[in-house]
């Protein structure tokens, strides 16, 4: 498989990239959650590179990519995210993100229909309701006072679910691994951004052929939420994943591996 690694420049930010598959194949651009980075998405590469050539990056303030003084907002990370395409020249692409990046890539296909083929919005909210934004104050105190040390123990709560937290210590391990090397500046700047989230009254408006994914067990994206956000959606796709919580891709790979690849695989581009 071809791979390579870049350092790209966006306004005041270096974003490092990594890119794997074909270049003869079409894009897809992946977005990483909240405290984690490229490597969150390690579990999906062998599959989408059968179809796809694979962008991932780490969100400024985030892995290895700089972490410029905030606060953040979506605005800012949906541009990260354009020139991110335009150093690569890549006119349109399909989309993959999770919680923070899967609204990342919603204000893509808003703001920048043109460069979206299909969208897929996974463990995300669209909307800052105010027990959402109390819940980000909350936690940028103690990070602010603690370091990420701080908030590992109670993110990992919300991010798996009771019986992969007992089970399988080493995707904990994993997970905990790339939270505790995540700038603290970096996770409030990006915190500071979701307080203002804001695209839930925007659905109506997306043209992108859509996915939305969540775990059945996800406190932080309620399913009811996403739900909402699928009807809001024109035509798009609703699936939930049984016993898994936030970060879905990683703790039940087989099934969120099948929702993805079903959707952007050759088959269901011959329906259209």
């Amino acid at each position: 498989m071809m791979s390579s690694n870049h350092k790209v420049t966006s306004g005041d930010a270096s974003l490092n990239v990594r890119i794997d598959g074909s270049d003869l194949l079409p894009w897809l651009v992946l977005s990483n959650s909240l405290a984690t980075d490229l490597s969150m998405w390690d579990d999906q590469i062998e599959l989408l590179t059968r179809t796809h050539r694979v962008l991932r990056y780490d969100t400024r303030g985030h892995g290895k990519s700089s972490a410029p003084a905030g606060p953040y907002s979506f605005d800012l990370l949906v541009g990260d995210m354009v020139a991110l395409m335009d150093h690569f020249h890549i006119e349109r692409a399909d989309i993959l993100g999770l919680s923070l990046g899967g609204m990342t890539a919603l204000g893509l296909a808003l703001d920048h229909p043109a460069r979206v083929g299909r969208l897929i919005c996974a463990d995300a909210r669209a909307d800052s309701p105010p027990p959402f934004v109390e819940g980000w104050d909350h936690r940028i105190g103690i990070v602010r006072e603690k370091g990420m040390a701080g908030i590992v123990g109670g993110t990992m709560e919300r991010w798996f679910t009771s019986a992969t937290r007992e089970q399988r210590p080493e995707t904990i391990a994993r997970a905990s691994a790339m939270m505790l090397a995540t700038s603290a500046d970096g996770y409030i700047a990006s915190a500071q951004a979701l307080k203002q989230l804001d695209y839930l009254r925007r659905l109506p408006q997306m043209k992108a052929l859509t996915l939305y994914i969540v775990g059945a067990e996800d406190g932080a994206a309620p399913p009811d939420a996403m739900r909402a956000m699928a009807a809001a959606t024109p035509g798009a796709r609703f699936e939930s994943i049984p016993n898994a919580a936030h970060i879905a891709n990683m703790e039940d790979v087989g099934a969120f591996n099948a929702l993805i690849t079903g959707f952007l695989g050759n088959e269901r581009r011959a329906a259209e």
